[in-house]
Order: C-alpha cells, then structure tokens, then sequence
C-alpha cells in the first residue's frame, strides 16, 4: 500500500507566521495525488480548528481538522490510559484547554490531580509559582514535549521542553515523556488515527524530534533541512535519517 505521511509543522510547513519555500507545493501535490497525510507536531498551542486556520493564513488550502494530531492530544489520552485522577490545571492554550476537555478531564484549582504544561505565549511568573504550588502538593507533572526551541521567522524562542524542565528541577518529579522523540506521541497518534508503524515515513527538520523518533521506531524519515538542523548537525549528533532534502519540492 501507499505510504502515509506524517508531516511536522514547525520548521517544516512555516517558520511562525511564514510559509516554508516550497511547503505548499508539496502539499498541493500530495492532495492531488489522494495521498493521505496527517500534521503530527510537539506544538500544543492551537486546537485543531485553529491549525486550520493558521494554514490557511498562510497560504495552505484544503487543510482539515482531523489531519492532527499534536502532543496536546497525545499528553491529554497518555494520562488518562496511565494514570488515575481527574481534575487538571495546566499552563498552555487553546489547544491543551481543548485537549483535556476531549479526554475527561475537569479544568480545576482545587484538589489538582495533574498539572499539564504546554507552550504558553502569555504564561507570568505567577501562574509558574501557582502551578509548582499543586506539584509540592502532590500533583502530577506532565509535559506535552520537550523541544528545547522553536523556530521563528527571524531566529528561535524558548521551548516548551524548556519549561517542563524548570518544573523538574523545582518540583523533584520528572514528567513522562510525550511528545516526539519519545514513543506515546507515536503510538497515541496510531491508535487515533488507526495507522500502522509500517505504514508510516515521517517529515520533519529537527533530527532530534522528528528524525530519532522515525530512528528509534525503524521509520522511514525525511529530514529537511529548512528549520532546526542542517545538514552538517547528522554526524555532530549521530541521528540519520533516511533522506536529506532541501526543499520539500524534491520529493515530488
């Protein structure tokens, strides 16, 4: 059968608020063709309306709310097959927020059993305190992913791995691991979208999310080298992909 494709975002479908030069192609070919595709990102930030959404500004058409799966919703399904509790608090957006509530879960301050935390873009020191306030308390820490940075148009932010990794240090837990390179995200995203291992290449610029995940689980992968990682990060890192493109275009 014909491959299916799981595609990251950032770094390889735009850069924050710009298209990825030859990213549109791609996709506009793979649709033509009725090839069958899904968004997988560590970005848990926007629901998957406002994935939609996001595309479309860009310039992308034809995009549709089932093609993702985010580690939002691979954290949200992971605790409640895993764990037992239900009331949550979480630093994030609209797409952890949405992600808890599709899973059970009750958005709470009182007696919190879990404390998610995803990218957050308006999260105050405050609401850091308030949340390591719940993990003293007995809560359990779980991080959506664990990137270290996120590409922007004009250079990188702070990632979400980041952060998660500052409430490790100052709580003492240390959050189960979600998001790619790690296996849950892979194996939540299979079972919800009723995919098989080996039916699967996976696309993405960062060799140590993208790349190892594909590495790890015998994957096919293509590595594209307009985000994180360059060419020349493979041997510094040992991570080797299957492919090595420039341009999504060469692909096609």
């Amino acid at each position: 059968m014909s491959k299916i494709y799981f595609i990251d975002l950032d770094g390889t479908m735009y850069r924050g608020t710009k298209q990825i030069e030859g990213a549109n192609a791609f996709i506009e070919e793979l649709q033509k063709r009725k090839e069958t595709f899904y968004f997988l990102t560590n970005n848990s930030k926007r629901t998957k309306k406002q994935n939609v959404e996001h595309m479309e500004k860009l310039g992308f058409r034809n995009i549709k709310e089932e093609q993702f799966f985010t580690s939002a919703m691979a954290a949200a399904r992971y605790a409640k097959k895993h764990m037992d509790g239900k009331r949550a608090y979480y630093i994030g957006e609209d797409g952890l927020h949405e992600a808890l509530l599709e899973n059970g879960f009750e958005i709470s301050e009182d007696n919190v059993d879990f404390v998610f935390v995803g990218l957050d873009n308006q999260a105050t020191y405050e609401k850091y305190s308030k949340a390591l306030g719940y993990l003293l308390n007995g809560a359990k820490l779980i991080g959506t992913n664990n990137d270290r940075m996120l590409p922007q148009p004009d250079g990188f932010k702070v990632g979400n791995g980041s952060i998660v990794h500052m409430f490790e240090y100052a709580s003492g837990q240390t959050s189960p691991k979600i998001g790619k390179p790690h296996d849950a995200i892979l194996e939540e995203a299979l079972d919800y979208l009723g995919c098989k291992k080996q039916d699967v290449v996976l696309i993405g610029d960062n060799l140590e999310t993208d790349i190892l995940l594909g590495v790890r689980n015998d994957i096919e992968t293509v590595f594209v080298t307009s985000g994180v990682h360059q060419v020349e990060d493979i041997e510094r890192l040992d991570i080797h992909p299957t492919h090595i493109v420039h341009d999504l275009r060469e692909l096609l």
